[in-house]
């Protein structure tokens, strides 16, 4: 295979990066555009001896880069933030060209955020302490050590993003990395493994190795020198990755989606909540924060359905590099199968779908709102990842919440109120890692992120990340015993 491939005119490198330099593999896969289906180029395939080598140049950086100063490791930090700015328009059409997300979000919000990733853990970094305490006369000083190499498996919905969400903080907290991006979206990894070298990071402290979960992923997170875990994923993925790395017990945080709930009270501004709704469909569905459940109240539902489909229906589904597109195609054929699997088997067993329905021409999937669902059904209870909606009623504010949390996952949640001490209540009730009021997809790095039930394990942001990615340490000092050394 030839080692680089040309991505609308982005020259990009399809072999691993492992200790600072370009492997390649015996074996390779095909990696195909969602826009048209076509093939993008052939990328190398890892397995068990790539995953090998991944860990020991990580296992062997670590020492050095455990020791270098805050400081420096800040500075490197945003020096690859530089290096993704200055390449912001290529990474945004190799990523478009790779995942079919809509060129205008990585260009203006997606690429933008990928930098600010580094720069943001770099100052937290810096500013990261814990005010020393005491007991009984004697000091208490918490630190965050290094905890050693780490594997970082990522998902194919925003993938540079998501995966710098987790780099970011390894490097900062001292770790050295594996990433294993998604063999549906490999692209942007490699590129960033090109930044992270041009910006001076030392050989090995950052390592990138592509290939399916079953043949190099398997290896990674049974490998007795990795010391933490983080996955972005489906629950039997992870439920895989835990038991592998179970062996070693080694620490895991997992994000594994779910089926949120948009909650619209009738004391709702309806427009404001309308608008909320259809956003839902952004990224064509391929969102694990969704509200993909919209719980409206019973009085104001035909208004709210009414208007809904209305704005739905003028949304733009094409071309994702065209600016004029809403909605773009779903990432894989099996995605598009899934999908439409769930639709078909939910309107066999009685829902109706008020807007679309079906496929589309391509891996476009046209986006839906089904109506008429059991609280029980598939659709209602399983993560459907594209554009399906659906739409239930509730009387009161009890039944609101308990629709809301019945199901197995607790990622998020969307309410839309106008009544203050209502969405006090609410909250309060609802079993959700994040909650919107009146508004969706705010999110600060300061903040926890993570779920709750099966929609993961442990929470990642600000301190919570450098809590994961280290080992804590508290070293208490007795007032005496030190010898004069004046």
């Amino acid at each position: 295979m030839a080692d680089k491939i040309n991505v609308a005119g982005v020259p990009v490198d399809t072999r691993h990066w492992i200790g600072g330099q370009r492997v390649a593999s015996a074996e390779t896969f095909i990696d195909s555009s969602p826009i048209d289906g076509q093939p993008i180029g052939e990328v190398a395939r890892g397995g068990p001896a790539e995953a090998q080598a991944a860990v020991a140049a990580a296992r062997d950086a670590f020492p050095s880069w455990a020791a270098t100063p805050r400081a420096e490791r800040a500075r490197l930090l945003h020096a690859i933030a530089d290096g993704v700015e200055k390449r912001i328009e290529e990474l945004a059409i190799v990523e478009t060209t790779d995942n079919g997300a809509l060129l205008r979000s990585h260009r203006r919000g997606v690429m933008p955020r990928v930098a600010h990733n580094f720069r943001f853990f770099a100052d937290w970094l810096l500013k990261l302490d814990h005010e020393d305490f005491e007991t009984r006369g004697h000091r208490n000083h918490v630190s965050w050590d290094p905890a050693g190499p780490c594997v970082l498996i990522t998902p194919w919905n925003a993938p540079l993003m998501l995966a710098t969400w987790k780099v970011a903080p390894a490097l900062a907290a001292g770790n050295t990395v594996i990433l294993k991006p998604a063999e549906w979206s490999p692209l942007t990894a490699s590129l960033l493994a090109d930044i992270a070298a041009e910006a001076g990071l030392p050989a090995g402290v950052l390592n990138v190795v592509q290939g399916y979960g079953a043949e190099i992923g398997d290896a990674l997170t049974s490998h007795p020198d990795v010391r933490r875990i983080s996955f972005t994923g489906s629950v039997p993925t992870a439920k895989r990755i835990a038991a592998s790395a179970a062996a070693n017990l080694t620490p895991l945080s997992l994000e594994l989606g779910g089926k949120s709930p948009l909650l619209v009270f009738a004391d709702a501004d309806l427009e404001l909540a309308v608008d909320l709704a259809v956003e839902q469909y952004d990224n064509a569905g391929q969102v694990c924060l969704a509200g993909t459940r919209l719980l409206v109240e019973e009085s104001v539902a035909e208004e709210f359905t009414r208007r809904f489909v209305a704005k739905a229906g003028a949304l733009r589904q094409g071309d994702p590099r065209d600016e004029a597109t809403d909605i773009g195609p779903n990432i894989h054929p099996r995605q598009l199968e899934k999908i439409d699997g769930f639709v078909r088997r939910a309107i066999a067993d009685g829902a109706r779908a008020v807007i679309g329905g079906h496929r589309r021409d391509g891996q476009f999937y046209a986006p839906t709102l089904l109506t008429d669902v059991a609280q029980d059904s598939e659709v209602v209870q399983e993560e459907v990842f594209g554009p399906v909606l659906t739409l239930q009623t509730f009387a009161d504010e009890d039944e609101a919440v308990r629709l809301a949390n019945d199901t197995r996952f607790g990622l998020a949640a969307t309410l839309a109120t106008g009544d203050p001490e209502r969405a006090e209540r609410v909250t309060a009730g609802l079993v959700a890692g994040t909650v919107w009021v009146n508004c969706f997809f705010v999110r600060d790095l300061q903040a926890p992120f993570g779920g709750s039930r099966l929609s993961g394990v442990g929470r990642e942001g600000g301190t919570w990340s450098f809590d994961f990615y280290c080992d804590l340490k508290n070293t208490v000092t007795a007032p005496k015993g030190f010898k004069d050394h004046g």
